[in-house]
């Protein structure tokens, strides 16, 4: 396979592991741990995983030896930069354990696990993918482990196969899925450990352990630059405001990171609008009185960062959204043709939630009704947000210039960011970061234990002081209504309003608003000062001042 210089030079970069991790090690227990709410039926559900202690690893004077094991390794959901050096990582822990340790990637995700398709990870496959982008030495999928015949069907190949680990790299539905995992092969004496690793460029997968999910530091990196150049680009042409949607369906951390890293004109964050029960039209009319503002002075131009998951946001939108996720769960939902699906919701919701899907223009409420995904949600992505809120903005600002409120002129561009910066080379922290996570996940294999998370902290350190140990899943969970029925799941970490992140961007954002202030991060650095290329998310960096 052909390469280009970049990648040569990537092959050769050696992670920094933590100096904890590079000797013998010993598993300190801490406090048990609770989940954080629904703690009776969270332990009711998983009797034999729930309330284990927290876990640090510690230099031993006097190890163990180590034996040989056999590993299993799935990639499991969305791509997230830095997978590779997970695997990376795992596969020179568990042979540093003991060199004839083996490590089996199962293919295209859970399924691979489900349907027994599976490869032998040698170091010669490994070496080809060490700090590279994409899932693509194993492929990844989105098959959801949630039943017992797909748990015993699994594990008739990891005994074929002697695997006594599993380790599921993912995010929070994933990791949901390992935590149930562990526990039943825990509850029948299956004698195969569950490890999980934090996946996700949506950075909603993090706690007070678990400091940021993989892949968000590269991602919001790549876009950060792209984002950057259109601001360059906006600022040298001086007639356009480029509507920029980011991923992030769930949370807002993906924009608000771009929004540090950027300063925009104007940035949504979704936590905001719903915190404030703001309608569709009161985020309209604030984006078209900042557009009027900056017309006043000359300014007929400017960016507007918008999450992806902004529409579940509005209360009244995310109110309806609830109603027909109820309804289209129903026995009764499912038996209805698709071509009378629409006229069964609007006769089967309420008065208040038919009033607000027909206030949303025709296209978007079909979409809110019709168009989902396998696990029956709405496919926000699909959903043109930056379009709807730029034809609504030039209509407001139509009416704001009738009344003699707005002078300018106002033409829009349109983009979306999201699989740019998934399967990205990851960020010198990333590589770091992923390889660490996953030499530390042979680790807890090695301590013996189950239905952890690898934890890796201190980030906003030099990746040698970075503090290594594991989390149990179950600490993370609650429960959520999903699909009719109450299920655990892992709870998704949202932007905080009152978290120094946000408060720095909300004491800042009036004077991005009105004023010109971009910042143009430029490309990843990968060969460089420290300064450069080594540094952790503006997110990380002010979540950890005065700490």
């Amino acid at each position: 396979m052909k390469k280009s210089p970049l990648q040569k030079a990537r092959a050769a970069y050696q992670p920094k592991l933590p100096i904890v991790l590079t000797g013998a090690l010993k598993a300190v227990e801490g406090k048990p741990t609770q989940s954080v709410a629904n703690q009776a039926e969270i332990k009711q559900l998983f009797p034999n995983t729930y309330g284990l202690p927290e876990l640090h690893f510690e230099k031993n004077t006097s190890p163990a030896p180590g034996h040989a094991i056999n590993v299993g390794v799935i990639l499991s959901g969305g791509q997230a930069p830095g997978g590779h050096n997970v695997i990376s990582g795992l596969f020179d822990g568990i042979k540093k354990i003991h060199r004839d340790s083996r490590l089996f990637g199962f293919l295209m995700g859970p399924g691979g696990l489900v349907d027994h398709k599976y490869i032998e990870l040698t170091a010669a496959i490994i070496d080809e993918y060490r700090n590279t982008g994409g899932f693509d030495i194993i492929g990844s999928g989105r098959t959801k482990l949630e039943t017992k015949e797909q748990f015993d069907k699994g594990l008739e190949i990891l005994k074929e196969l002697n695997i006594k680990a599993v380790v599921i790299i993912g995010g929070d539905d994933s990791n949901t899925n390992a935590a149930v995992l562990a526990e039943y092969y825990k509850s029948i004496g299956a004698g195969v450990q569950v490890i999980g690793c934090p996946k996700t460029i949506d950075g909603d997968l993090k706690n007070e352990c678990i400091e940021t999910s993989f892949g968000f530091d590269t991602a919001t990196k790549v876009y950060s630059e792209v984002i950057g150049n259109i601001q360059r680009d906006c600022n040298s042409a001086k007639k356009y405001w480029h509507f920029i949607k980011l991923m992030g369906r769930s949370a807002s951390h993906i924009a608000l990171e771009c929004a540090l890293q950027t300063q925009p004109n104007v940035c949504i964050i979704s936590e905001e609008v719903e915190a404030k029960n703001m309608t569709l039209q009161d985020v309209v009319n604030y984006i078209a009185d900042i557009v009027a503002a900056r017309a006043a002075d000359g300014n007929n131009f400017g960016t507007v960062l918008i999450p992806e998951g902004l529409i579940e946001f509005i209360p009244a939108i995310k109110k309806l959204i609830a109603e027909l996720n109820n309804v289209l769960a129903t026995d009764e939902a499912a038996k209805v043709a698709p071509a009378d699906l629409e006229d069964f919701i609007k006769a089967h919701i309420s008065a208040d939630n038919a009033a607000t899907l027909a206030s949303l223009p025709a296209n978007v409420a079909r979409q809110l009704m019709l168009d989902r995904d396998p696990h029956g949600n709405v496919q926000v992505s699909l959903i043109e947000t930056e379009k709807l809120l730029s034809e609504m903005v030039g209509n407001r600002l139509a009416a704001m210039k009738a009344e003699g409120k707005y002078v300018g002129k106002f033409s829009a561009l349109h983009h979306f960011f999201g699989y740019e910066g998934r399967c990205a080379d990851p960020s010198n922290f990333d590589a770091d970061y992923c390889y660490a996570l996953g030499f530390n996940a042979a680790c807890l294999i090695n301590a013996g234990v189950t239905g952890y998370m690898s934890s890796i902290r201190n980030l906003v350190k030099p990746s040698v002081q970075w503090t290594a140990g594991g989390i149990p899943i179950t600490m993370m969970m609650n429960i959520e209504h999903r699909n009719g029925a109450d299920k655990p799941v892992i709870q998704k970490a949202l932007v905080k309003l009152d978290g120094a992140p946000f408060l720095k961007f909300a004491a800042h954002r009036d004077q991005w608003a009105q004023g010109t202030c971009y910042i143009y991060p430029g490309p990843i650095q990968y060969f460089g000062p420290a300064e450069v290329c080594d540094q952790p998310s503006l997110t990380l960096l002010n979540e950890h001042k005065g700490k």
